[in-house]
């Protein structure tokens, strides 16, 4: 990620997953929600990839990105976007099952160099590096990027990858 500069403008990584409706639909929907062109603004998208249910496996495949974007939010400020635009789009996290199935979820998995640990947000995401689902579209964007120190092509070769799979443009 890039160095805290005079600007206030940061990049930020956020993942995109759900595997409940037309889930690449809600993926546009979400992006377009996300990023107004002001405070957020998109950098860079990975392809869609179908990947196999984590955590809760008796569920369908998932669907999921990766979205880079340039950001005047502040990271807690990024957050309480990311559950408006997840509300907005038919997600109820305190009805749901923890790993269950979703419309969508959005979290982000770093902002510039920041760690953060506290109740409501940890940057970067706590099990970012145990996650092939986020690791495999964050290396198609992001492939030479470190993270917490850890370059995500190294993080992705630790990782099985096995049953993800890169979708075709819609």
């Amino acid at each position: 990620m890039t160095e805290h500069s005079a600007s206030p403008v940061a990049e930020a990584l956020i993942a995109l997953g759900g595997n409940v409706g037309d889930v690449r639909s809600t993926f546009n929907r979400a992006i377009a929600m996300l990023c107004d062109g002001a405070a957020l603004r998109l950098r860079a998208r990975s392809s869609d990839y179908r990947t196999p249910p984590w955590g809760v496996t008796d569920q369908p495949p998932f669907i999921n990105a990766v979205i880079a974007v340039a950001t005047t939010l502040a990271p807690h400020d990024l957050l309480a976007r990311s559950l408006t635009v997840e509300r907005a789009l038919g997600r109820d996290r305190n009805s749901e099952r923890r790993w269950g199935p979703r419309t969508v979820d959005i979290d982000i998995l770093a902002y510039d160099d920041l760690v953060l640990n506290d109740a409501d947000l940890t940057l970067p995401h706590p099990r970012l590096f145990e996650r092939a689902f986020v690791l495999a579209p964050l290396a198609e964007i992001a492939v030479d990027c470190a993270i917490g120190g850890v370059r995500v092509r190294d993080a992705l070769a630790r990782v099985d990858a096995t049953g993800i799979e890169k979708l075709p443009p819609l």
